[in-house]
């Protein structure tokens, strides 16, 4: 029998301004670090991020996966659109692993800042090609609100070592981050893209783990991700809630704490209805060096690889990204 209180819910109001010492604040931290350690995925609410902000968001991404394919084709990587130049985010079709999707970067990045810095995550990607402007406006501000709301979960990781959380900079910086607020939109799926080889279920998205450091998932009532209880490997569903987002932990996360907080397995059950979901990718800079003595040492000796290589050894597991 699955235990409704396996994935925990977390109010978070008290760390919304940013203040980590109080003793409601302290007592939200112990809760975050707990379910980081056991579980791995923890929903929260009391987040900041108004209802209607995101019911917004969801809207725009309904309209644009329900707009003609080629208004959607003019945001796609080259691979899928010889005329452009971007090759990591944009618009995938549902041939790709039966799911449409939807990826975007921080979009304060300009064209002229992307060319100028030459770097193979940190692209342009001009979305009046496909969005109208009051659209455009309503990404910009949820990309905003989300990147936010992740940094500062990640500071509670911080305060959790003892540390100052205004070290965050270090690690994540607006315009160098590899973070990407992604639409899974899917389709009336006719059948499922794979069927477990352990337990037999038909799957909308296959077993997984997550890249970076935490993923902020917006998930809507249709449900179907389901999340693996580490010791006993049996799959507990998450449950739908209005007022929360989901959080998971990644593995750049459980690198950098030397596996005290380990990225935990996922998938998304097969559903024949259309549903969306939209997950934050919280990633670091891609020139933040992946060194365990950020977290854990005494002082940050800045050694190790980039996080872009660490990135680009994940992403190979994943075939939308095999471009």
């Amino acid at each position: 029998m699955i235990k409704e209180n396996f994935i925990p819910t977390i109010n978070i109001s008290s760390l919304i301004k940013n203040k980590f010492d109080t003793k409601i604040a302290i007592k939200t931290i112990n809760k975050i670090e707990k379910a980081c350690i056991n579980v791995g995925f923890f929903q929260v609410v009391g987040h900041g991020i108004n209802l209607k902000e995101i019911k917004k968001t969801c809207d725009v991404g309904y309209k644009f996966f329900n707009s003609p394919e080629n208004n959607k084709k003019k945001l796609s990587p080259k691979k899928w659109n010889k005329k452009n130049k971007n090759l990591y985010r944009g618009y995938f079709p549902n041939d790709v692993n039966g799911k449409e999707g939807l990826d975007i970067g921080d979009l304060k990045v300009s064209k002229n800042y992307s060319l100028k810095l030459n770097n193979q995550y940190i692209e342009y990607l001009n979305l009046n090609k496909s969005f109208d402007k009051k659209s455009i406006k309503i990404l910009e501000k949820y990309f905003d609100s989300i990147f936010d709301l992740s940094e500062t979960l990640f500071k509670c990781i911080i305060k959790i070592y003892k540390k100052n959380p205004k070290i965050s900079h270090k690690a994540f910086s607006r315009l160098k981050t590899l973070s990407t607020l992604r639409f899974n939109y899917y389709p009336n799926q006719a059948k499922p893209v794979e069927i477990s080889k352990h337990d037999g279920v038909a799957l909308g998205c296959e077993t997984h783990v997550d890249s970076g450091i935490f993923t902020v998932l917006y998930q809507d009532k249709k449900g179907g991700l389901q999340v693996q209880n580490r010791k006993t490997k049996k799959w507990h569903d998450v449950p739908f809630n209005k007022k929360a987002l989901v959080v998971n932990t990644g593995r750049a996360l459980e690198f950098l704490s030397k596996g005290k907080f380990k990225a935990t397995n996922h998938r998304v059950l097969w559903n024949k209805s259309k549903r969306l979901s939209i997950p934050f990718f919280f990633e670091p800079s891609y020139d933040f060096k992946m060194d365990q003595s950020y977290l854990t040492g005494h002082k940050f000796k800045n050694n190790g690889q980039i996080y872009e290589k660490f990135l680009n050894k994940s992403l190979k597991k994943f075939i939308e990204y095999q471009r």
